[in-house]
This record gives structure tokens, sequence and C-alpha cells, in this order.
């Protein structure tokens, strides 16, 4: 793909097992990408999955993207750990604009013109977060252990690793193509903790940030186990601080991008 036809928006979608949330979630954003005035792309990165989850994707490409269809979508492999797949996908991405996106759609896919030109400047900012925290976020379903839980967790993430941003862990987040060039091609963790990670390197390189309040629907299908995924991701951030102490976050930044933005 060229420079004058490349994507503005890529949707990047780490999926492990997910043949049964994915095709409704697909068709979904194929409904919302059909009316932007732009051309997109949706990737698809399974990681070590077990069930049809390739064969719902590779399903959904020949059957519901037809000709004059303004996005293209991808299937892409990568081994277990979600912080590989985000990699993965970012870095074979092609759009201005980079988005990851989890399969169950806790964040709305509507959501995503909140985080692109017009409504946002892209002049001030490198990274857009999706926030459940703060006026304007809506919760709905969340059951209150992981609603304290998160914050907990979160005060550990301001402390030792991103300070100012107050939800981390949302799985919806925006890069520009400098910005997810650069971050990604240093991610080390592969696991839950990379939304941190990726953060934290962001911050050291002088990244902008900003936190966009969304809608945002809990699943009682998620893959997240509150115990077990918060001691590993506690495990993470404490390897985060020793990547940042030992300088493997370094490197210089990616040149700005010029940015292709969608016709008016």
């Amino acid at each position: 793909m060229g420079e004058l036809d490349r994507p503005f928006l890529s949707i990047i979608i780490p999926a492990y097992n997910e043949e049964l949330r994915l095709p409704p979630t697909l068709h979904r954003i194929a409904a919302f990408l059909r009316q932007q005035a732009y051309c997109s792309e949706i990737l698809v990165v399974e990681n070590g999955s077990v069930d049809g989850t390739s064969a719902a994707v590779e399903d959904f490409a020949q059957t519901a993207v037809v000709r004059d269809d303004n996005f293209q979508v991808q299937l892409l492999h990568s081994p277990q750990g979600k912080g590989q797949a985000v990699r993965r996908g970012m870095l074979a991405a092609q759009g201005d604009y980079r988005v990851i996106c989890d399969a169950d759609l806790a964040v709305p896919i509507e959501e995503v013109t909140k985080f692109l030109p017009p409504a946002l400047d892209a002049t001030l900012y490198d990274i857009a977060i999706a926030s459940r925290e703060g006026p304007g976020a809506v919760r709905n379903g969340e059951p209150g252990y992981r609603h304290v839980m998160g914050r907990i967790f979160n005060f550990l993430v301001r402390t030792l690793a991103v300070p100012g941003v107050q939800d981390t862990q949302c799985g919806f987040k925006c890069f520009n193509r400098a910005a997810a060039e650069l971050l990604f091609s240093l991610q080390r963790i592969d696991g839950w903790g990379f939304d941190v990670e990726v953060l934290h390197i962001a911050s050291i390189h002088g990244l902008r940030m900003v936190e966009i309040p969304v809608t945002w629907f809990y699943g009682e299908n998620s893959k997240v186990r509150p115990l077990q995924n918060t001691l590993s991701m506690l495990t993470e951030l404490l390897k985060i601080r020793m990547n940042g102490w030992r300088g493997y976050y370094a490197g210089k930044p990616s040149p700005p991008a010029t940015t292709n933005f969608p016709a008016a």
C-alpha cells in the first residue's frame, strides 16, 4: 500500500479463543467503517488459539467484505500473550491512527470518533487513552470488587510507572503512526502489563497523552481473571521499572509522520 492510499485508521484486535465473540464484533465494526469517509483496515491478531478463531476471521473476510468497501481485513498470528498480539498488529498496521480494540467491544466502536480528528486535535496528542474515570465516563455492569481492585492497581501504576493517567488498563487506545512505531518497537512485556509498559515508554520519550472518557460495558465472559491477572501485572510492573532503570526503553523517536486527514 503506497503513501497516498494508506489507511487513515487501523483497528487492531488481539484474539485468543474468540470464535464466538469475534463474528458479531467484526460485523459491527464493518458496519461502522462503511459509514466513514476514510479508508481503514481491521487487523485481527490470533495468538495461540485452539478453537476456530482463525476460521471465523477468514470466513468474515471472504463473505462480509465487498469490492467497494472502504476497509480491508487481515488475519495475523502471534505466540500467546496479549502484549505479543498487540505488538504484532501495531507494527504490521499501515494507518495514520492505530487503535487497540478488544474482541468483546467493551468500548463500542462508535466511540472511536472521539479519538480522531476532527473531534480531537491531532496536533495536541500522540496517544489517546480510553478512560473509565472522570467526568463523562460511564461504567456499565462492573462488579464493585473489580472497580476497587482496578483503582488500587492504578494507584500503583501512577506511583511507579505512569504518573497522572487515571486508567491505563481499559482495552481501547489510539496511537498516531509515529508513536505506535516507536513504542511497540521498544515494548518487551508480552502479557497483560503491556499497556502500562507502552505508556511508561511514552512518558520517558515525552510523548503527549490525553484521556478520553468513554462508555464501557463489563463483559460477563471477560478473560480477565482478577486475582491471577492482578498478581501477574504487579510482577510485570516491577519488571517495567527495572527495564527502565537498565535503559532498555531508550531509543530515538521516529520523525513526525505526515497525516492523511479524512475528507470533510
